[in-house]
């Protein structure tokens, strides 16, 4: 370990590890070799020394008493959470004998790895586990859950993962924040749009939930679900009518101009208003605004995806800025994801070539309830890392009943006793991001950014590759590929000639300046996409031949079950998903999950502000503290966070939530369910 973890005392620069856009570049401060204060680091040109709370307040999290110190084993029934602690030697040797059983018995496809992103580091998420699993030869999981769907649909429209440069939003004149609650997800972007805001920018929000940022916003205009690729064609309709459109950009950047301008002639402000509850003179007003404000700027948010037709939304907004030719200018144009700007070598990091031509059987991540109830030949074993599946996964109530299977081996490996914890057989105790070399780059800012490890490890835990390491020797694997150090891990992942935007970028800088930007010099355009025509595609004969609309399209949301309101499980201010849910400080700070719900609805139900409230369908069910007003549309219903399991309380959101695919990516499909609210009258315990 290196010297910042064994130094006592002292300020030491770092990276915020949590999956957020922004990663924040931290000072990280110690005291006889403790964190003692987590604070942004002012020399970071994005994030300029301001954090969250998650992570100013992170060292509770890390010094928490209920912390895992020790590798554990199961000694009750499943669920119970009983358990005895083991040494590392024994919790590696258990966990080989039994995958080296079950593959001589049933196949090394009965084993099954189920992880994300819980730590955003490159290594932890993506390194020496997949190079690890590749060589077992493991069934693979479909890592889905998250940004899948938008990204396929951005994809469509632009070819690759890549905006507007987040700094030069300072310029900007117009910011419409589109199904992102920026102020908890993405901080750092409203600070921006706060900056030009100064300069008489106006700030628009478009959700489904007045939150905290459609509060900030000049204009706050609430949506139906699932219904913003309607909008966005319907603001298409009017700028081509009303001559808003560059033509000339059109005709020299993109393909199928005039096959969307015929298109979305159906798509007539009335039409719109049926389908989104927005009024007509609402959507003329908010073209008009985007038409003649330039530069223009759309942050497309991550909630938009987790619908039937997610997508296709994506899709759909990313149009948008190219009919308005605002990606020509300094401040214009959108972001979804900037990941492709710092794209670093995945093949290099996870090698796929160990899988020697296997083609294992896959698994969909958001489908892991059916996939452990109903997989026939089944999956046997599970080794479960960055994630807290049961949950953070749809159909909870179905995976958690799929992991009380007496025949399923479970290996967790977190720093906490979680919900899917109780689960295992086995629990190996992890290391921080503080107590691990890794890198991390970001999917929204230009910046890539090391973390070198700045305490000594708690206890006996580990990171992700010391364990994979063990594993593959205790396998008997002999490939070099697994005993790789982190450092030259680090540097494989680096050497990635196929994106210029990391030419002469190496270890040796990371380790003297902490964080470096891509060497992006110019924007999009002028240039060529990495699309089919080079272009941006309104019209795309790909799409035609996946079996999609070629041009951007409104498609209902599949029929759910036959519930009357729409139900949106939404993040809240101090949880990262389940992460920080059990700690203290954090629960203090969100003070109880709420549903959020018209007064409409709460009339016809006979429901009053503050009264207790039974959420279900078929799938499950929940009991929340109800928030009557105007902060949704009749029919709606949203709630924030995800909740630890606490004794007597039934707050698991994600057991109400559908395990359906979306329309591209297989990604998940979280806010496209349906529930029943009823007053709870009968309060006895």
């Amino acid at each position: 370990m290196n010297s910042f973890a064994t130094q006592q005392d002292g300020v030491f620069k770092s990276v915020c590890s949590l999956d957020c856009p922004d990663q924040c570049g931290l000072l990280v401060h110690k005291k006889d070799g403790k964190i003692v204060k987590v604070q942004g680091d002012p020399d970071h040109p994005v994030t300029q020394g301001n954090i969250c709370n998650k992570v100013r307040n992170m060292a509770e999290r890390i010094y928490d008493e209920k912390r895992l110190s020790v590798p554990l084993k199961r000694v009750g029934k499943k669920g119970e959470a009983a358990f005895e602690p083991i040494s590392w030697e024994e919790a590696i040797s258990t966990i080989s004998a039994r995958w080296k059983r079950l593959i001589a018995e049933e196949g090394v496809e009965s084993i099954l790895p189920y992880s994300f992103y819980g730590n955003m580091g490159k290594l932890t998420a993506e390194g020496m586990d997949r190079r690890f699993f590749h060589r077992l030869g493991a069934s693979q999981l479909e890592r889905t859950i998250c940004s899948k769907a938008g990204s396929e649909g951005y994809k469509y429209t632009m070819g690759v993962s890549a905006g507007t440069d987040p700094e030069e939003t300072i310029h900007t004149k117009l910011f419409i924040f589109w199904g992102i609650n920026a102020v908890s997800t993405n901080m750092h972007q409203i600070t921006l749009a706060q900056k030009a805001r100064k300069n008489g920018a106006k700030i628009v929000v478009l959700d489904v939930h007045k939150n905290q940022t459609g509060r900030l916003a000049d204009w706050f205009i609430p949506i139906r679900p699932g219904t913003d690729g309607a909008l966005a064609l319907g603001i298409m309709h009017i700028l081509f009518k009303e001559n808003m459109h560059d033509e000339a950009f059109l005709s020299e950047y993109t393909v199928g101009s005039e096959e969307l301008r015929d298109h979305v002639k159906q798509y007539t402000p009335e039409n719109v208003s049926f389908i989104t509850g927005i009024s007509a003179e609402d959507i003329y007003q908010l073209a008009r605004m985007y038409g003649e404000t330039s530069p223009s700027f759309i942050r497309i948010g991550n909630g938009l995806q987790h619908h039937d037709n997610g997508g296709m939304i994506v899709r759909t907004i990313a149009c948008l800025p190219a009919v308005t030719g605002q990606w020509l200018q300094l401040g214009g144009g959108a972001i979804k994801h900037n990941s492709g700007i710092l794209e670093y070598n995945s093949r290099a990091l996870q090698r796929p070539d160990l899988l020697k031509s296997r083609t294992p059987r896959s698994f969909n991540m958001n489908q892991l309830g059916r996939t452990l109830l109903e997989t026939d030949p089944p999956v046997r074993s599970l080794y479960i890392y960055g994630t807290n599946p049961a949950v953070v996964t749809p159909e909870a109530n179905k995976v958690r009943e799929g992991l009380m299977r007496e025949d399923l081996f479970v290996v967790v490996h977190d720093l906490f006793l979680t919900e899917t914890a109780k689960y295992a057989d086995i629990i190996l105790p992890a290391t921080s991001a503080f107590e691990n070399l890794d890198f991390y780059t970001s999917y929204w800012h230009h910046y890539i950014q090391l973390q070198q490890p700045v305490i000594e490890r708690y206890g006996e835990s580990k990171p992700n590759t010391e364990v994979f390491r063990l594993l593959a020797e205790a396998m008997g694997f002999e490939d070099q590929e697994l005993k790789d150090s982190d450092d030259e891990l680090i540097r494989q992942a680096l050497d990635h000639p196929d994106n210029p935007y990391l030419e002469g970028l190496n270890y040796e800088d990371l380790i003297q300046h902490s964080f470096i930007k891509a060497k992006r010099d110019k924007p999009l355009f002028p240039g060529k996409l990495p699309t089919p025509s080079g272009k941006i595609e309104l019209y795309s004969d790909i799409m035609k031949k996946d079996g999609f609309p070629p041009v951007p399209t409104h498609i209902p949301l599949a029929e759910d079950e036959d519930y009357p309101l729409m139900y949106v499980p939404g993040p809240n201010h101090n949880f990262l998903n389940s992460t920080f849910s059990n700690n203290a400080k954090h629960i203090k700070l969100e003070k109880e999950p709420k549903l959020f719900m018209n007064t409409q609805d709460a009339k016809e139900r006979g429901i009053e502000d503050g009264e207790r409230v039974l959420i279900w369908n078929s799938r499950g069910e929940c009991e929340l503290t109800v928030s009557v007003g105007e902060q949704v549309l009749p029919g709606v219903t949203v709630s924030q966070g995800l909740w630890a399991d606490e004794p007597n309380k039934k707050q698991l959101v994600n057991s109400l939530t559908p395990d359906r695919l979306s329309d591209m990516g297989g990604g998940a499909t979280f806010f496209s369910g349906k529930v029943q609210v009823e007053k709870i009258t009968n309060t006895s315990v």
